[in-house]
């Protein structure tokens, strides 16, 4: 795995998010593809009810690849006591040793099928803390009970999800790297990284050296409109979700229902999505969709995605992860088109 922030010569550093939907060692021969095609990370995120367990899958990963980043995008400290996941994590990052990256966030899809609450930055900040105190061998005091991990792994990076501009400003204070929810359009970009410098800045921390990963969702298409339709859940989602100023300034006015019966668990992760896209279309219009697709997404042709590539690395970004749309099967089409059309273009030039 590169250090973090090392770039490629022509485009950012190149991840893919494969969710725990299959049996894990399918999962695992998955990322080995991602591995063998030149992908630099592979992602995981964390639902409990929706998938399989996330460490398991991260267990199995690293067993089965060499070289390829691990994180996970994200898991949370809900559900998971801190200590649990300190332990956890500490598990697979000796599996892969300087691969692994531990990708927290408020916890979304785990704590609202079982009525729980996401975390709150005071809850964030105390439970980065723990895990930091544990990752380096130091007792914690548990209300009255001091205790230490055994066998502590000092070298896991710790990186936090964020969207909103309180949840950005802490993780430019406090996370060692940053993955920004609001997708690739240049001005909602330039106002999430402008949240992180804030925190930094607050912090006295160095701004600039906190490493930047944008999350994506993308699809090799020669049919824009199309595959943009099946986008409008997670449009609508961003805008019930507290994302309406971010969309608005690309463009996109939304005014979502804050809560849509009908679809289970939520739009995002809806298990019937043909559903979901026909019960957000009397909110999010065709155009809209396109929209959405052409300011936060990448979605068009191999040519037209590795270009956006280039341009999001000449503005500084140098780790992207990509999301297909689907939560219960593996992003196997994304990551043959990806990995065939787009990154040995990406990585090509007089500098290879």
């Amino acid at each position: 795995m590169s250090t973090p922030g090392e770039q490629k010569p022509n485009g950012p550093r190149i991840g893919i998010r494969i969710p725990p939907c299959d049996r894990v060692d399918r999962l695992a021969h998955t990322a080995r593809r991602a591995e063998e095609l030149g992908f630099d990370q592979v992602w995981f995120p964390d639902s409990q009810l929706l998938w399989r367990d996330v460490f398991t899958v991260l267990t199995a990963a690293a067993l089965g690849t060499e070289r390829i980043g691990l994180g996970s995008a994200v898991t949370n400290l809900a559900t998971r006591h801190p200590a649990v996941v300190a332990s956890a994590a500490r598990s697979v990052a000796e599996l892969a040793p300087g691969r692994f990256t531990l990708g927290l966030g408020v916890g979304n899809s785990s704590v609202g099928p079982i009525g729980l609450r996401q975390s709150t930055g005071a809850q964030l900040r105390d439970g980065i803390a723990m895990l930091r105190a544990l990752f380096g061998g130091r007792e914690w005091d548990f209300d009255g009970v001091r205790s230490r991990l055994r066998d502590p792994n000092p070298n896991v990076p710790i990186h936090l999800a964020a969207s909103g501009p309180k949840n950005l400003r802490l993780a430019g204070e406090i996370a060692d790297g940053v993955i920004l929810l609001s997708g690739i359009s240049p001005k909602t970009l330039a106002g999430a990284t402008a949240r992180v410098r804030e925190g930094a800045e607050a912090a006295g921390r160095e701004v600039g050296a906190t490493p930047l990963t944008v999350s994506a969702y993308c699809a090799v298409t020669d049919d824009l409109e199309a595959a943009a339709r099946q986008l409008k859940p997670i449009c609508a989602s961003i805008a019930q979700n507290g994302g309406a100023p971010f969309l608005a300034l690309a463009g996109i006015e939304l005014d979502v229902p804050a809560k849509i019966d009908g679809i289970y668990p939520d739009l995002v992760h809806a298990e019937d999505w043909d559903r979901a896209v026909k019960v957000c279309s009397e909110w999010v219009s065709d155009e809209t969709a396109l929209r959405f697709a052409q300011q936060f997404c990448l979605f068009g042709t191999a040519q037209e995605i590795t270009e956006r590539l280039k341009a999001l690395h000449t503005d500084g970004v140098t780790n992207v992860f990509l999301q297909h749309v689907g939560s219960y099967d593996p992003p196997t089409e994304l990551i043959e088109g990806i990995g065939s059309d787009v990154l040995p273009t990406l990585r090509s030039g007089p500098d290879r």
